[in-house]
């Protein structure tokens, strides 16, 4: 009697073992069918990346003929794109390397920071950072036989401002062959002798003022836009709001206004010209600008430029150093004696606060 009462308890529990073993069976065979390689893929080139995950999607849903097209498709597209860029390159290669620079010269690799120069001597001391720096600044590393000059100042001493015309660098060549072109950035009223000269010369003179009414102006043989050079472009929420961004980084402009090349880059920037320097320096724009004249302010670091004394110094003469392994070299000079000697706030080694520099650029060919 108690036999039977078991009998139906027994088969009941050897059914559920028996049914959970043959789902165990059809898990592991249904797994090692799916991580089993696809007949077609053998031999094929093995991709990498974003196409290797692709392939490996498609695979798993390769029973549906309808998204097997559709990674036909994506794979004929793949092709495309790929033979388009052989294509390319192959008709790259086959230019006159003569003809022409590069379409984009200042599109390079960015770098993240400058390299730092050692220090001038190992007490950090603020007078070694500027004795390094001021001997730097106040030595031509190149002379220019034919510099053209600002108009006198008051006092009948020559402008500050110096382009050179020497026939060893491209200025003068690039002038006769009517393809020079003058970028000169200033706030407000400013000197703008020099300009007037390389435009009666023959240049191309664009003078960029963040203070005129007009977006763009045509005065004096000269273009005149309301723009200035910063060492970076504005919020996008902010352009949104306003017809016209009131700076933008160099090389930005160089895009808009469709130009590979300066010839003499001016700039007069009131103390931002250190951080766009450094942003010259590491977005490669200095390989689009054939000279360049700039005026350093020294009374202060300047628009974020942080920590000591000694350490802004050698911040700076780093920069300029990152100048000459670009193929800058100096070839002008000229300190205001107007201006106080100012150096930091404090009068280290009579250094006056500002000084106009001119570089020209020698990996220019004439």
């Amino acid at each position: 009697m108690g036999t039977e009462r078991l009998t139906p308890g027994l088969l009941l529990r050897l059914g559920v073992l028996f049914t959970a073993v043959c789902v165990c069976i059809h898990v592991y065979l249904e797994t090692g069918w799916r991580a089993a390689p696809a007949p077609l893929a053998l031999g094929r080139p093995t991709l990498s990346g974003q196409n290797r995950g692709q392939q490996s999607r498609t695979k798993q849903v390769s029973t549906e003929p309808q998204q097997q097209q559709q990674d036909r498709s994506v794979k004929r597209r793949i092709s495309y794109v790929r033979t388009l860029r052989k294509d390319r390159k192959k008709d790259e290669d086959k230019e006159d390397p003569s003809c022409c620079p590069p379409a984009h010269l200042h599109r390079k690799a960015p770098r993240w920071h400058i390299d730092l120069e050692p220090w001038a001597s190992e007490s950090h001391s603020l007078e070694d950072e500027a004795k390094r720096f001021l001997n730097y600044i106040t030595t031509p590393q190149v002379s220019c036989a034919s510099p053209v000059r600002g108009e006198a100042t008051q006092d009948g001493t020559k402008g500050p401002w110096a382009a050179c015309l020497d026939p060893k660098y491209s200025l003068t060549h690039r002038i006769h062959s009517k393809h020079c072109r003058v970028y000169s950035f200033g706030l407000g009223v400013d000197d703008r002798s020099l300009e007037h000269s390389l435009a009666g010369a023959g240049c191309e003179v664009h003078c960029f003022d963040p203070s005129l009414k007009q977006p763009h102006l045509q005065q004096d043989e000269m273009w005149l836009h309301r723009l200035s050079v910063d060492w970076r472009d504005p919020n996008p929420a902010i352009v949104a709001q306003r017809q016209y961004a009131n700076t933008k980084k160099l090389a930005t402009i160089l895009n808009d206004f469709g130009h590979r090349q300066v010839d003499v880059l001016k700039a007069d920037m009131e103390s931002a010209e250190w951080k766009i320097l450094e942003n010259l320096v590491l977005e490669g724009v200095l390989e689009s600008v054939g000279q360049l004249l700039l005026e350093l302010h020294l009374h202060w670091a300047g628009f974020e430029v942080g920590g000591d004394d000694p350490s802004v110094v050698r911040y700076w003469f780093s920069l300029l150093k990152e100048l000459e392994r670009a193929n800058f070299h100096l070839f002008h000079v000229h300190s205001d004696p107007t201006k106080p000697h100012l150096f930091l706030h404090k009068n280290v080694l009579n250094a006056s606060s500002a000084y106009t520099l001119s570089w020209v650029n020698t990996g220019w060919k004439s």
